[in-house]
């Protein structure tokens, strides 16, 4: 099976504006205002059809995605595409300024979409400052007409970490665990989406339960476990081809599989005799090496972004706690000494931060440094789990369960800040998300 999206050309973009038109965001800011952002449909130099809709109706779908993504972020404010005014194709490069330096806005995403030859399109996009009249970035893509999404989110990306200076996260995906019927007969399917919840698709049809997916550190694998039989097994599941295979399996209970940075182990957890530890196993299958040999429950969560330490959580203290160790499983040494118990850390790309589920009542999300310092929670509702990531370590993923009979999951996200929280769509209940690194 193919890759969907395949960015096929870059466009030259222009050089950094000077220092006095530095617009910034700051996203570790609470309750900081959402900057502004004007941003009209999209033009077309001439009107033409292509396999995904003519190139009219792309430009406004492209800036509708851009926007989109720019909202749910939390840190701005777009207005448009819908009920300002559309711009011409000229105006994509020598904006009206003395318009839209009355529209309040303090930035201007401009666009257009265009049909090739070959049958692809180009999707250009530029940011401006509107009070300095300057041009921020200009960036654009040859793709399939199947890929203007992936175009949209990419130019939603340039707007992004050209105002806050962070890497982005739009264009990404999500893999998690959709699943459907009654509580105690749930039907369990490995799904995967875009990062906003868009071109959702399942990977596995549900005959057999699928736990715990990840994705390896390149994109092109997920491995999760799946019950067979009600044998566990580790499979790795290739998102190009389709094809999966066996990492391991044996008649104890296995779960929480993860990707070493370099792709080369798997760490998970075993249960054997009652006792459960964390374990590694080569990718490409092997024996099994155990990392952890203390009564209790030790279960895996992961890899430091440079390999060398390993984040798990274990009841080795009498209850659910944070600890970190060597790659080796050397140097065990408990971090986290809050109230309640904590459970499901897992390591930030950038290496400061490691994110965890904590239960005192209520589960909550919150990160600590690697040391066990700065513990915050950014979530407050009522059953809140199971962190993953962004690409660029600044916004956590996670699933949070409804009270009552239905115990319906859903994906959700929240910044560093606590603040700006939201809800992933997806066609079923969701559960146990999984992010995945930016695509190239």
């Amino acid at each position: 099976m193919k890759l969907v999206y395949r960015v096929l050309a870059l466009l030259a973009f222009a050089a950094a504006a000077p220092a006095a038109a530095q617009l910034h965001v700051d996203v570790t800011a609470e309750g900081s205002e959402k900057m502004t952002i004007a941003i009209p449909v999209m033009p077309t130099p001439q009107a033409a059809e292509t396999p995904a809709g003519g190139t009219v109706a792309l430009g406004r779908q492209v800036a509708d995605v851009v926007a989109g993504d720019l909202r749910g972020s939390g840190l701005f404010q777009p207005v448009g595409p819908a009920g300002i005014r559309e711009i011409a194709y000229p105006e994509v490069a020598a904006p009206d300024f003395g318009f839209w330096g009355g529209s309040n806005a303090q930035a201007l995403v401009e666009g257009f979409v265009r049909a090739e030859a070959d049958g692809r399109i180009t999707v250009g996009c530029y940011l401006y400052d509107v009070a300095l009249k300057t041009e921020l970035a200009r960036q654009g893509f040859v793709v399939a007409p199947r890929d203007w999404r992936r175009a949209a989110h990419k130019c939603a990306d340039t707007i992004y970490s050209r105002l806050t200076g962070e890497s982005p996260f739009f264009d990404s995906r999500i893999a998690y665990i959709a699943e459907s019927g009654p509580k105690d007969r749930r039907v369990k399917r490995l799904a995967i989406m875009d990062s906003d919840g868009a071109n959702h698709r399942f990977l596995t049809n549900g005959q057999s339960g699928v736990l715990g997916p990840r994705f390896s550190p390149d994109y092109k694998q997920i491995v999760y476990v799946s019950y067979v039989e009600n044998r566990p097994r580790i499979y790795i599941y290739d998102i190009g081809t389709g094809r999966q295979r066996v990492v391991t399996e044996s008649a104890n209970q296995t779960f929480a599989p993860r990707f070493s940075p370099d792709g080369k182990w798997i760490l998970f957890s075993m249960a054997v005799n009652g006792n459960t530890d964390v374990y590694k196993v080569s990718s490409a299958g092997g024996p099994v090496q155990r990392l952890t040999n203390t009564p209790g429950i030790d279960v895996g969560g992961s890899f430091s972004p440079d390999g060398s330490r390993i984040v798990f959580e274990s009841d080795r203290s009498g209850s659910q706690q944070i600890y970190v160790m060597n790659a080796d499983g050397s140097n065990q040494h408990r971090i986290s000494f809050g109230g309640g118990r904590y459970a499901t850390p897992e390591w930030s790309p950038r290496g400061d931060l490691i994110a965890f589920t904590r239960i005192a009542g209520n589960f909550r999300i919150g990160v600590m440094t690697p040391d066990g310092g700065g513990e915050r929670l950014l979530t407050n509702s009522w059953q809140d789990e199971a962190p993953t990531w962004s690409p660029n370590g600044r916004v956590i993923q996670f699933f949070r369960t409804s009270q009552g009979r239905s115990g319906a999951s859903s994906v959700w996200q929240v910044d560093l800040t606590g603040v700006n929280e939201r809800r992933i769509p997806t066609p079923l209940d969701g559960s146990d998300p999984a992010w995945g690194p930016i695509l190239p």
